[in-house]
């Protein structure tokens, strides 16, 4: 266990304390963390509520991953806010916002997400689905080898 909590405050973790010989971690830490089981992260990906613009513009829909399911009346009040066309929704821990011009053209800005959801981090669908193969299948290589034809 001293092996344990040594390795948990190299990684930056601090006041890192241990349950007897059980594994348990207790620790402090300035980071968020935003973890995802395999079978939640298929859950993002068959939740997306922007299926048709995922399939058209990837890059361009972005899963916000958060700490706690953002009631409605929020979402609803972040859309508000939002005075270009980027359009915001909620399922489970996640929301979804797709920006058909653009991240780097939106008006939609992190301190205001923020301000209505709380800290979270986002990653762009293209990710998600790499993620999701990984999480999935346990492996890190997404692109099948073959093996090439000599000429």
């Amino acid at each position: 266990m001293t092996d344990l909590r040594n390795f948990i405050t190299q990684v930056g973790l601090e006041d890192a304390r241990s349950l007897l010989q059980s594994g348990n971690l207790i620790f402090t830490s300035e980071v968020d963390f935003f973890v995802r089981t395999p079978e939640e992260w298929k859950s993002v990906i068959r939740q997306n509520p922007f299926r048709k613009e995922a399939e058209r513009d990837p890059g361009h829909l972005v899963v916000l991953f958060l700490k706690n399911a953002p009631k409605p009346e929020v979402i609803a009040a972040l859309q508000a806010d939002i005075t270009s066309p980027e359009i915001i929704k909620a399922k489970g821990k996640q929301a979804y916002v797709f920006y058909p011009n653009g991240i780097g053209r939106s008006k939609l800005t992190q301190a205001m997400i923020e301000k209505r959801l709380g800290r979270g981090t986002g990653r762009n669908w293209n990710t998600v689905l790499k993620l999701g193969i990984i999480a999935k299948t346990g492996s890190a290589k997404l692109t099948p080898v073959a093996p090439r034809k000599r000429i």
